[in-house]
């Protein structure tokens, strides 16, 4: 009996130091290994991060380059220009008029120059023969000439036959078709037409007279363009010297009038303009209302 409650005893105190045992270890949680698992969750957490960080960095660069790329030279460089050569122009050179000499008609000493291209206008100079001019144009059929002292027209330029000067260098070819300006004069008004007629190819100018003093007065002057053989033609009316193919008429009404010779068969249209003529030169002029031909 002893013996058993020394077993029980022994068994008592055996289960009492268990317990205490157990009642230690509740007692004592700090010695619990839980840091480990914060310190592995704290670890994962700045391995994400990191993560992250180096996702970005590892972006940037990558894109960064691509972008500012630049463009190829071979797409973006601008062509050379294709040299422009300039032409420089030759110098023209300077016109040399051709030089003639007045020889006029054996057994005179100076040969008429005249304001126009017939003798029906106005007696301008005479040239002396023998003188040297300049010959600076021509009528169309080349049977006058524009001449000057010099190389260019001035105020003493006058028409010559071509009949009456020898060329000493250049030719007829070499002179261009010229018509010079008549002298204005501002004493006497230009006349004025008050008819014109046509009879087949004929037609008939009418025009008032203008008063001039007896001084002064020196007729008229008709210009005109008319068709011949289908060719329009210059044909100048002068009442001042002789007359070409025309006949001036002084009517009783006390207007004057001529009759011209204009054919059909032109394609150009016949035009006229008359003049007062005085010793100081001629008026200004008035253009003629041409009556059209009949086919």
């Amino acid at each position: 009996m002893t013996q058993s409650k020394k077993h029980i005893r022994m068994a008592a105190l055996l289960m009492l130091v268990a317990f205490g045992a157990f009642a230690c270890a509740q007692a004592t949680p700090v010695a619990t290994p839980a840091p480990i698992l914060q310190t592995a969750q704290v670890t994962r957490e700045i391995t994400q991060v990191a993560t992250q960080e180096v996702t970005v960095e590892v972006t940037q660069v990558v894109e960064v380059p691509v972008t500012n790329t630049p463009t190829p030279i071979l797409e973006t460089a601008t062509p050379t220009p294709t040299p422009t050569v300039t032409k420089v122009p030759s110098a023209t050179p300077t016109w040399d008029p051709p030089r003639v000499e007045v020889v006029g008609v054996a057994g005179t000493e100076r040969t008429a120059c005249w304001y126009g291209p017939s003798t029906d206008y106005l007696y301008k100079v005479g040239q002396p023969n023998g003188a040297w001019m300049r010959a600076i144009g021509r009528n169309e059929d080349g049977t006058w000439l524009v001449v000057d002292a010099g190389p260019k027209i001035t105020n003493f330029a006058c028409w010559i036959l071509t009949s009456n000067v020898k060329f000493h260098s250049g030719g007829l070819a070499d002179l261009p078709v010229t018509w010079l300006g008549l002298n204005g004069s501002v004493l006497y008004p230009a006349p004025k037409v008050f008819s014109t007629s046509r009879d087949g190819s004929e037609v008939t100018i009418s025009w008032q007279p203008i008063w001039m003093t007896e001084d002064d007065y020196r007729g008229y002057m008709i210009e005109t363009w008319v068709c011949r053989g289908g060719k329009l033609v210059f044909r100048p009316i002068g009442m001042v010297t002789t007359y070409i193919d025309n006949q001036v008429v002084i009517q009783k009404k006390g207007a004057y009038s001529v009759k011209v010779t204009d054919e059909p068969g032109c394609t150009q249209p016949s035009r006229a303009r008359i003049y007062a003529v005085e010793k100081h030169g001629y008026t200004s002029y008035m253009m003629i209302p041409w009556p059209a031909a009949t086919p």
